[in-house]
């Protein structure tokens, strides 16, 4: 199974992206958990709220690789992302968060060339701290030594680089069992 997770700051297009991937290849996408617990709980996160947001994320992870098709998943970010997060709102690394080792495949980070999109859980609308957010997302991925592509332009640049880059991975559809 290839998994491919979209990487980067807030408003950058992941969620849309995730769609438009699982709709053109015929699988499911993973939807963003860190959303979903800032909905429910707020975005007055401490430490151990990550902790359930990487466990809550892994959880939804493994219910839908059952439902993946064509040999892909999409996850609409994953606990790396949840780890930039922990540098950007604490400013330190977590030891739980370090540990996961069910990185993904092939990350795709999302550039931050879209206008910011304000909604009730995202935090950091001014470009210092997005270009910041940027900087400390790439690092986790060169940290991890996870290979990535970086994904910028319009939505539609967007998705055709990103359609792009799995397939130079080496993904083909055609090869791959449902």
């Amino acid at each position: 199974m290839l998994d491919v997770v979209l990487h980067g700051p807030e408003s950058t297009g992941k969620s849309t992206l995730a769609a438009q991937l699982a709709a053109h290849f015929g699988t499911v996408w993973v939807p963003e958990y860190g959303r979903t617990y800032c909905e429910i709980n707020g975005t007055d996160l401490v430490p151990k709220d990550l902790i359930a947001i990487m466990d809550g994320h892994a959880t939804a992870r493994a219910a839908m690789a059952a439902q993946a098709r064509g040999g892909l998943i999409v996850q609409d970010t994953d606990p790396l992302m949840t780890a930039a997060w922990s540098m950007m709102l604490f400013g330190h690394r977590m030891p739980e968060l370090d540990a996961f080792t069910g990185v993904g495949d092939l990350y795709l980070l999302m550039e931050n060339d879209l206008p910011f999109v304000q909604d009730s859980v995202r935090m950091f609308p001014d470009r210092e701290r997005q270009a910041r957010f940027m900087a400390l997302c790439e690092a986790e991925l060169v940290r991890r030594a996870v290979p990535y592509v970086r994904i910028g332009g319009s939505q539609d640049a967007r998705f055709e680089s990103a359609v792009q880059a799995i397939h130079a991975y080496g993904f083909d559809p055609e090869l791959r069992s449902p």
